[in-house]
């Protein structure tokens, strides 16, 4: 069968640096960092006090408390970066056929802060089971995918992805491979996360994944720098209308981007380490560039899984240069978890929206608060180090790696 085209046409985002893509995009380039001390609870006690929080946020301003008061604030989030990409669609839904539309959403955890409220006051109890009636519905993950399908009344393809942090780039990922299977003609798709919370922060403490940098959280985030202990929670979400292109174009939309393909692979080595020989990724970049039909020498900017994180940082980097050869040294490579955090689930989602802009306004944004080389890094590699950069933009790459080995590639192209 001849598989049909995908494009972007809409996007949506709600991050510790800004709460629309436009402010978001301008902290980006302006290589703002989102960390600060945590204010959702007291963290004075933990290894780790800092965090990336969304901020200046009420619920309030997009939707009715009363309903708001049913989701968990990951489903919150995913309704409000939902409601941005379609408007900023151009989608007129009385003219959508309800049953070619659909969802696929990506949480790496769901409603945790639910869970653990619940469980707390439980165990303050006298043992009597008494929990509230929208515990499960505001902690599952596929609830955000059905949320938005109610409100708008998207009635094709519906289901939520779990692959920890890569969760929203394989939501991205289903949704372009339905899309241009013809099982439906729009699809909005992304990711959203809300762990800042007690459970989330001692969690990731205590599998010493966090950095402890509390005398300067707005720097603590240092992909690829010598002295980068740890990556820094973030929360947040972002969202992709991605349609059928001959859906698009008939309707005159606005087009970010096509989606010329992905990978996706597995590392089968360890519950959370990454490959020592960075297997999984060296594949799921072969694997992206193979379904695309493009060259290794046509990617222009990568936008890397870079937590911060001593291992994972040089096992990514080393992978690149064995997929891209000599053309590693002609391509910006950045991480915008240096301002973001690590946004779990909805990293994918958020780092896919820097990549359609960067391909749309010609601009790299930066890998910040790079202070010392790693003498284990290749010098000649163009990290983007501390200020966004000018360039061409035609073809980006976008990696997301999860606990258990989950490895997607994405990449998206400028359409004519």
């Amino acid at each position: 069968m001849t598989l049909k085209r995908v494009v972007v046409t809409g996007l949506g985002a709600l991050t510790p640096i800004g709460n629309t893509v436009r402010q978001f995009w301008d902290g980006l380039k302006n290589g703002t960092s989102g960390a600060a001390p945590i204010t959702r609870f007291d963290a004075s006690l933990y290894k780790t006090r800092f965090a990336c929080e969304v901020k200046d946020f009420d619920i309030g301003n997009y939707m009715d408390r009363k309903e708001a008061r049913k989701m968990d604030p990951f489903a919150q989030y995913a309704m409000v970066v939902a409601d941005e990409a379609i408007r900023d669609s151009g989608l007129d839904l009385n003219k959508v056929d309800p049953d070619r539309a659909g969802v696929i959403w990506g949480s790496g955890i769901g409603g945790l802060l639910t869970f653990q409220e619940e469980v707390k006051l439980y165990a303050r109890g006298d043992g009597t089971p008494r929990f509230n009636p929208f515990f499960i519905p505001k902690m599952i993950p596929d609830l955000s995918a059905g949320h938005i399908s109610i409100r708008y009344g998207f009635r094709g393809p519906n289901f939520a992805t779990v692959s920890a942090c890569a969760s929203s780039t394989n939501a991205i990922y289903d949704a372009f491979t339905y899309l241009r299977l013809g099982k439906a003609d729009i699809i909005v798709t992304g990711g959203s996360e809300a762990a800042v919370c007690e459970a989330g922060v001692g969690g990731f403490n205590a599998l010493r994944a966090l950095s402890e940098r509390n005398d300067s959280p707005e720097t603590a985030s240092r992909p690829y720098d010598k002295d980068r202990d740890g990556f820094v929670l973030g929360e947040g979400a972002g969202a992709l209308i991605l349609e059928e292109y001959e859906h698009a174009r008939r309707r005159g939309a606005k087009i970010y981007a096509e989606v010329l393909g992905g990978g996706m692979s597995a590392d089968a080595y360890h519950i959370t380490a990454p490959h020592p020989d960075g297997a999984g990724i060296i594949r799921v970049m072969y694997n992206a560039l193979e379904d695309a039909n493009i060259s290794a020498e046509e990617v222009d900017y990568i936008n890397t899984h870079g937590t911060s994180t001593p291992l994972g940082d040089l096992g990514e980097i080393r992978a690149i240069q064995h997929v891209f050869g000599e053309h590693a040294y002609n391509m910006n490579i950045s991480s915008t978890k240096s301002m973001t955090g690590h946004l779990l689930g909805a990293a994918g989602a958020i780092e896919s929206i820097a990549c359609l802009m960067a391909i749309n306004e010609h601009i790299v944004p930066p890998t910040i608060n790079h202070f010392t080389a790693d003498p284990e890094l290749d010098p000649r590699l163009n990290l983007t180090f501390n200020k966004a950069q000018e360039r061409e933009v035609n073809v980006a790459l976008s990696n997301t790696f999860g606990f258990g080995g989950h490895n997607f590639s994405i990449l998206f192209k400028k359409v004519g």
